[in-house]
């Protein structure tokens, strides 16, 4: 089996990351994480990515050109889909078509329902039974691209934002590889 080559963008400690790393260590996983893209200098995913040694890429964001920076270090590095794994920037309309390829993204919410930020809040406050994550197609309008895998959880009165999230986040942890598998097991 020859593994597609993937790039994961993180901004904070990188968690899917550390969990996609782990199932490439299986062969039958479809792809290899060939590089980290993150947002932030400070992010602890980056030491996912040195221990496991990764090539990795810093971004300042700030740059007006900073997308294009990261077209070229996807290009030379030959990257075939993008995992987006807590990564607090929206990509352009731009960068998704000059890409050219998939962008998966996962969102903490069984979407349509809540999209964008502080979505455990809004669980909370809008007094949801069931919430769970979704892995999705990235494309031009916020989580609003195609759905290929949602993974459902109770939400119970006595959850708070910070329990909300820890669920959620064992959860995600088996829904990306999941969709991963499925988006290359007929490719």
């Amino acid at each position: 089996m020859v593994k597609k080559r993937a790039c994961v963008f993180i901004s904070g400690k990188g968690t899917n990351l550390k969990s996609l790393i782990h199932n490439t260590r299986n062969y039958n996983f479809p792809i290899n994480i060939n590089l980290v893209i993150s947002n932030n200098y400070l992010a602890a995913g980056i030491l996912f990515a040195k221990k496991n040694s990764i090539p990795y890429f810093v971004v300042d964001t700030s740059q007006r050109n900073f997308e294009s920076l990261i077209l070229k270090k996807i290009k030379k590095n030959k990257i075939d889909i993008i995992c987006l794994a807590g990564y607090m920037k929206i990509l352009s309309q731009n960068f998704i078509k000059n890409f050219g390829k998939k962008i998966l993204n996962i969102h903490p919410s069984l979407l349509p329902k809540f999209k964008g930020l502080n979505t455990y809040y809004k669980i909370i406050k809008n007094r949801e039974v069931h919430t769970g994550c979704t892995v999705h197609v990235v494309n031009e309008k916020l989580d609003s691209g195609k759905i290929i895998v949602q993974k459902k959880i109770t939400v119970y009165r006595h959850d708070s934002v910070e329990s909300l999230k820890y669920k959620t986040q064992k959860l995600e942890y088996r829904a990306y590889p999941e969709a991963l598998i499925k988006i290359f097991r007929y490719n």
